[in-house]
């Protein structure tokens, strides 16, 4: 693992913020995971410039701006010299008093971690994932923007942790009104008589960078595509159901609530897709 903490390059054992960091004590800050293959971040502009908006949104300063953030990026990738990599670039409110007050905090900080990722084993992803309907809800846009993707993940680690403790690999998220919002760190894609829908951002669901490319690589197949609101009895009656993400990739959703989907096989749009993707990552 390497690390650059606003600059400096540390390795990972040693890498540490004060305890008085907003990002620690409130989660106060937005993140971005990048994916990087050859020493290459993966539709990189994309990822500054949602990490751009989401600063924006709670009026954080990214110092420097995009070119800086770029530069720091391909520094930890330089550092970290595998190729391939998952990166964690991070903006917190910095260092500053208790209190939950943004403004008496001096500087952001900025943090930026390459290392390997495997959020899913070689197994899961040849069986497909067993996937239960969370307890925990997606808050609304008027509660916290799904669009931000801030330092506080407690709603997500809560809906995984309800997974993993009922024997599965991931968990549903479903909106106020009982919609689709998406998985805890993935977006949810469904198929049905040939035409790939996904939810809207306004149902809850990230605006993810997979996601977008997914779409892209369907439509330039002649696939039909349709970003629209799905409820869980669209899973239950999709021919194919899988999910996208930076970390996760596109993977297979093989149950959900222990009712097997899409016949318990791989199918044909999913695979077409996901080798399509893994493609695109290395081209």
């Amino acid at each position: 693992m390497k690390v650059f903490i606003d600059g400096e390059p540390v390795e990972g054992a040693d890498a540490s913020v004060p305890v008085n960091d907003h990002g620690l004590l409130y989660g106060d800050g937005v993140f971005e995971g990048i994916r990087a293959f050859d020493r290459r971040a993966f539709r990189l502009d994309l990822h500054l410039e949602r990490l751009g908006h989401g600063a924006r949104a709670l009026h954080l300063e990214v110092p420097g701006g995009a070119a800086a953030m770029r530069e720091v990026v391909q520094k930890v990738l330089d550092a970290h010299g595998d190729g391939d990599a998952y990166l964690r670039l991070i903006v917190t409110r910095g260092a500053g008093p208790l209190g939950i007050d943004p403004t008496q905090c001096e500087r952001p900080r900025v943090i930026c971690i390459a290392d390997r990722i495997a959020l899913f084993s070689d197994a899961q992803r040849r069986a497909g994932l067993s996937m239960i309907t969370s307890s925990v809800r997606r808050p609304p846009a008027d509660v916290l923007d799904p669009r931000v993707k801030t330092l506080n993940y407690l709603n997500n680690v809560m809906a995984r942790g309800e997974a993993r403790r009922q024997g599965a690999d991931e968990a549903l998220m479903l909106n106020l009104q009982g919609q689709v919002a998406e998985a805890t760190v993935a977006n949810v894609f469904v198929v049905r008589e040939g035409v790939l829908m996904t939810p809207p951002t306004s149902d809850g669901a990230l605006d993810g960078i997979t996601r977008r490319a997914v779409l892209e690589l369907a439509a330039a197949r002649g696939i039909e595509t349709r970003v629209q609101t799905l409820g869980r009895m669209d899973i239950f009656g999709a021919d194919e159901c899988f999910m996208t993400g930076s970390g996760a990739g596109v993977v297979r959703i093989a149950s959900l609530d222990g009712e097997a989907l899409s016949r318990g096989e791989p199918g044909p749009i999913t695979e077409q897709l996901a080798s399509a993707h893994q493609q695109l990552l290395r081209a």
